[in-house]
């Protein structure tokens, strides 16, 4: 048969078992007659004794009552004292003083701790006046103060114990709870960096199939037409592709991001023939040779905000003429892409286009502007790449 832990108990039970067990033994051990502590003939009858044990047990279920219980206890003990001190009722009260130093507060556990520095002294004061000869005395003493100084003692160690572990427990929550939020924090970014390469995707391709479409419905050319489509299809595909990286990029392990990654500033001549497909003239300046590296992310940067700006241009000045300059000057790379057609509203510029394409120069360390310049609109981003490598 398996008995349960003491400690899974609830706290009455526990109680109880200790009065009930402590009573037990403290009438086995008056029963044989050797409870008395002093030499001679115990004048106290036995009933009388039964009925200390008695009280002091029933004070057992109140032992976390601080410091009522231990006050009760101290009267019991003096009466004992009184009779002629016995065996159980020390052995009883030494529980109190621990119970009192544990569980009460902690002026209390210091109070106790104090009391039994004192009572050191005190006991070895009073056997000392009082015995006849020193040796006795400090028999006497070394035999009581064990019963006094170790549950203190013992009670103030596992209550230090105790408020460590707590103190554990709440840094471990502390910091379950810091780590929960890093956790949210960081699917947060994530789930902004997905969305704007999913805008950047989808408005960017997405938006030149639908005007291209459009415009090839209504051109008698078929030549043109055909050109006009192909652009389309070649469109659909990047898209394609690019959603087939990224999707490639969320499944795969951190070490094969590169092997996923699209194509970055070199598909820049894919955009200008897409966006002139769409009906802009597009006009390129400088551009970053090919051949200087560029930090993934820079480049990556670079290339979306060419493409929404460039998207943007078909969207709201279609037909316009619209120049792209992407240089490289002392560690920091340009990209301007100005339209002459394009007559912002008051609510241009506040849509989620332009939103991230300040949130990808921030995340890189570089800053955009946008705003009209004379009668059209421009688009400029600094970039740093030394900072970025």
């Amino acid at each position: 048969m398996q008995f349960p832990r003491l400690r899974s108990l609830p706290v009455w039970q526990q109680d109880a078992l200790i009065a009930l067990t402590t009573w037990a033994v403290g009438f086995g051990v008056y029963a044989a007659g050797i409870h008395r502590l002093l030499a001679g003939y115990d004048h106290a009858p036995l009933w009388v004794r039964l009925l200390e044990l008695t009280a002091l047990c029933g004070l057992e279920l109140l032992r976390r009552w601080v410091p009522g219980a231990l006050l009760l206890a101290t009267a019991v003990v003096a009466a004992d004292i009184w009779l002629g001190p016995s065996l159980p009722v020390l052995i009883i009260y030494t529980d109190f003083l621990y119970a009192a130093t544990l569980y009460g507060s902690r002026r209390t556990s210091r109070v106790m701790i104090g009391v039994a520095a004192l009572s050191v002294v005190g006991v070895l004061a009073a056997v000392l006046l009082l015995a006849q000869e020193w040796r006795v005395a400090v028999l006497s003493a070394v035999g009581v103060l064990p019963f006094v100084v170790t549950p203190v003692w013992w009670a103030a160690n596992v209550r230090q114990q105790r408020d460590i572990a707590e103190t554990e427990r709440a840094n471990a929550a502390q910091l379950a709870k810091i780590a929960e939020l890093d956790r949210r924090a960081a699917v947060a970014a994530e789930r902004g960096r997905m969305a704007r390469d999913l805008h950047d995707v989808i408005a960017g391709h997405l938006s030149a199939i639908a005007i291209q479409s459009e415009a090839a419905l209504s051109l008698p050319d078929p030549q043109l037409a055909r050109a006009v489509l192909e652009s389309v299809r070649e469109n659909s595909v990047s898209a394609l592709e690019e959603m087939r990286a990224m999707i490639g990029l969320l499944k795969a392990e951190r070490g094969d991001a590169a092997r996923t990654a699209p194509a970055r500033l070199a598909e820049l001549a894919k955009l200008v023939e897409s966006a002139r497909a769409s009906g802009l003239d597009v006009t390129v300046g400088s551009t970053v040779d090919t051949a200087v590296p560029l930090p993934a992310a820079v480049d990556l940067t670079a290339y979306r905000i060419t493409q929404e700006a460039l998207t943007n241009a078909v969207k709201h000045a279609p037909g316009g003429k619209v120049d792209v300059d992407v240089c490289y000057l002392d560690g920091v790379l340009a990209v301007e892409v100005r339209n002459d057609a394009y007559h912002p509203k008051e609510d241009d510029g506040a849509g989620t286009g332009l939103l991230n394409m300040r949130e990808r120069a921030d995340a890189v360390g570089g800053k955009l502007t946008a705003g009209p310049e004379g009668e059209g609109w421009l688009v400029r981003a600094e970039l740093p790449v030394s900072d970025s490598r």
